[in-house]
């Protein structure tokens, strides 16, 4: 079933993915000039439903607020959406009782990854795709929740930020490498890779 909804308190559209018993529910935070309309989220998770997940899309501005750039790469902004997002789940009566987790891509993986040191409840687990952590600087050595970081063989730039990212993390926190696939998994089976590691990490975690 998929529901159009507004996440208070700044009504920022979103769109709820759920599957008929969902065992937990992951909250998406996009990247940077992305919104709930992400053609490569809508495939994660509509495959991630398909696992027993509900699947959370949202934008993280208004749009007055997308209009200004510095907007998009500011990270405690986008952090505190995230939160508005959190702090709207427990008034759903179908969401209420399920674990939560985080996928985020690009700056939306730093985003997700300062929320889960700041949210209203505990978040079972983290994955990030093709994601920039190193953004969320010193809350990478506060994260608690096991978190993944996806990245592509192919996207130099990015994996270095993220085994440096890694090495600063304190949790349980693992790498992987999708060989052969460019920084928006464009590549043929790539991005069903993401949803296989991604679906996997969060059934693990948070279910």
């Amino acid at each position: 079933m998929r529901s159009d909804v507004l996440i208070p308190p700044h009504d920022l559209p979103g769109v709820l993915y759920l599957p008929p018993h969902p065992v937990a529910l992951v909250i998406f935070a996009h990247g940077s000039g992305s919104s709930r309309l992400s053609p490569r989220n809508i495939f994660v998770a509509e495959k991630l439903v398909d696992r027993g997940l509900a699947c959370l899309l949202f934008d993280l501005l208004t749009a007055d607020e997308s209009e200004d750039r510095r907007n998009v790469f500011d990270i405690p902004l986008l952090a505190e959406r995230v939160c508005d997002a959190l702090r709207w789940v427990p008034s759903q009566e179908q969401l209420v009782h399920l674990p939560i987790g985080l996928f985020g891509a690009s700056t939306g993986a730093a985003a997700a990854l300062v929320a889960a040191c700041d949210a209203p409840m505990k978040i079972a687990a983290v994955v990030s795709r093709g994601g920039r952590p190193d953004l969320a600087r010193d809350a990478l050595r506060r994260v608690k929740a096991p978190s993944l970081l996806i990245v592509g063989g192919w996207d130099d730039d990015v994996l270095a930020l993220n085994r440096d990212s890694l090495a600063k993390m304190q949790c349980e926190a693992r790498l992987e490498i999708v060989p052969g696939a460019t920084h928006l998994f464009e590549e043929r089976g790539a991005l069903e890779e993401v949803v296989t590691l991604a679906g996997a990490w969060f059934l693990r975690h948070a279910s």
